[in-house]
């Protein structure tokens, strides 16, 4: 990992709980991580449950669009994590790999998706933690 890791988070529409996780990702490290997030078969907009759902905490991710996910954003990724994209997720060696287990909010509405931002930010909490060198 260089000074600057680099975190790439991955679902199927790269809609909700990727376009979330890297929301609260770039608020909470800034630019001392860069942020990826893709899809392995993206949407064509982010879930606006997961829009409001985060403009609640002060996060804006309206300015997000699902990607795709490309080779060579997943090689050239430090750590990826993967949210439910299941085997179409691809697997590099040498990268560090957690999978969330989340539920998907596909069509639910902001009472539903709010425990998914609350658990996505005391994942993101932790990994942030993992990825500071220590002092």
């Amino acid at each position: 990992m260089s000074d600057k890791p680099s975190v790439l988070f991955v679902c199927v529409h790269n809609a909700g709980r990727s376009q979330m996780a890297a929301g609260w990702l770039r608020h909470l490290a800034g630019d001392a991580v860069e942020v990826r997030s893709a899809g392995s078969a993206p949407a064509g907009a982010v879930n606006p449950a997961a829009v409001e759902a985060m403009a609640e905490v002060g996060i804006d991710i309206t300015d997000q669009t699902p990607k795709l996910l490309e080779y060579e954003t997943a090689e050239s990724s430090d750590v990826i994590v993967t949210m439910g994209c299941g085997d179409a997720c691809p697997v590099f060696p040498g990268k560090r790999y957690e999978d969330w287990k989340l539920e998907d909010p596909a069509g639910k509405g902001v009472e539903a998706v709010r425990p998914i931002r609350d658990e996505i930010r005391t994942r993101v909490d932790q990994l942030l933690a993992e990825l500071r060198p220590t002092a």
